[in-house]
Formats: C-alpha cells, structure tokens, sequence
C-alpha cells in the first residue's frame, strides 16, 4: 500500500493500441487527473473477443511502442497479462488476475462512454462491476449513457460503479495513423516521437510488406 496506508488507486487501460497515440494518452491522463489515480497501466490485449481479425502489429511491437510513449513518467506502465493468455482475452478474467497480482490496489477499469451500452453482452458484466470501478469517459458534448438501459439489465449498482470523466473531443484514431502511414502522410502530433520513429524502422503499416 502507500505510505498512509491506503490501497493504491490503479487505473487498467486496455485496447489495441494499434499504434497507441497521442488521444490514448491524454485518456488516461484525464482519467489519472479526475479519479486522483496513483498509476495507469496500458494493456494491449492479445485475442479480443468483440475484434476477431485481431491487430496488425505484433503484440511485442504494440507493446514496446506504449513503453516508448509512457517512458519517463512512471505514473504510467504496461501490463501484458493479456498477450500472455492463450485464446480471447475477457475484461473479467483480467480483473481477476490483476486483483490476484495487486492485492493492495483498488482497481479502476477506463473505458469509452459509448462502449458503455455494449456492457451487458460482455461475459459476466455483474462481476466486472464488482472487481473494479468502471471510469467512462465521454470524449466532447455527447450525450450522458442512457441509465435506465443499464439498470434494466446490470442492476442498479451500475450507478454507483461507474464514474463519468470528460475529456475534449479530438478527432485521432489508429485507423487514420495507420492510413497516413500507408499515403507517406506525417505523424507528427499525432503519436509521441519515439512512437514515429518505431513505425518508421520498423516499416509498420506498409501494405505489402
């Protein structure tokens, strides 16, 4: 625990990262900023249930370009508990393990605001809501989660396990990373330097090679 003995707030970040970029990041710095998280580590997931065709890059290569994002602030780490897991990896059985792993931490799950209508056909959405608090973030003005739908199917204890975070809009995903690499378009605030530079020797996104 830390120092006033008090369980350590960790944030648990999963996706892709297919490149992680610089939209992830200020996610998670938000959610660090507005949930007073004493860490948030970034989990690229391995076989994701809900995205079957899976990622492009490696796992090794999605997880040495988060190290080179998050190096030099160790409020921030990478986890690889997923990529270690024969088969599809589920929400649930991570938070299991990570309970398992970090017996001091309160666990806190980020996530986007509009996967939040999804949550109910993941496997054991009760149990998920129990392992950790759920930090939805809503990028921009949109409009708050529709509760009565959560409640109708998750309970009420929805309310009270999941916090809302907001974070200005901005409009950047891997997709169009991947894209602008394939067009010889720049990356250039778009991802951190380091992250730029690992695509670029490693010729990551190229059709064809």
């Amino acid at each position: 625990m830390t120092t006033d003995q008090r369980p350590i707030r960790l944030g648990i970040y999963g996706g892709s990262f297919d490149p992680v970029h610089l939209g992830h990041l200020l996610l998670a710095e938000t959610c660090r900023e507005a949930c007073s998280l004493d860490r948030v580590l970034f989990l690229p997931c391995g076989q994701s249930p809900h995205k079957p065709h899976g990622a492009i890059a490696t796992g090794q290569q999605r997880t040495e370009m988060l190290e080179f994002a998050v190096a030099g602030d160790p409020r921030f780490g990478v986890c690889c508990i997923e990529l270690e897991r024969s088969g599809p990896s589920f929400t649930v059985e991570t938070l299991r393990q990570l309970h398992v792993e970090q017996p001091d931490s309160e666990l806190f799950f980020l996530m986007g605001a509009d996967s939040l209508a999804d949550m109910p056909l993941w496997r054991e959405p009760q149990a998920i809501l129990e392992l950790a608090t759920i930090v939805a973030v809503n990028r921009g003005h949109r409009p708050p989660p529709d509760w009565s739908f959560l409640e109708s199917r998750l309970g009420p204890v929805v309310r009270n396990q999941v916090r809302l975070v907001t974070m200005p809009a901005i409009d950047l995903s891997a997709t169009e990373i991947r894209e602008r690499v394939q067009t010889g378009r720049s990356l250039r605030f778009r991802t951190s330097r380091a992250v730029e530079e690992y695509i670029r020797q490693n010729r990551l996104y190229r059709d064809g090679e």
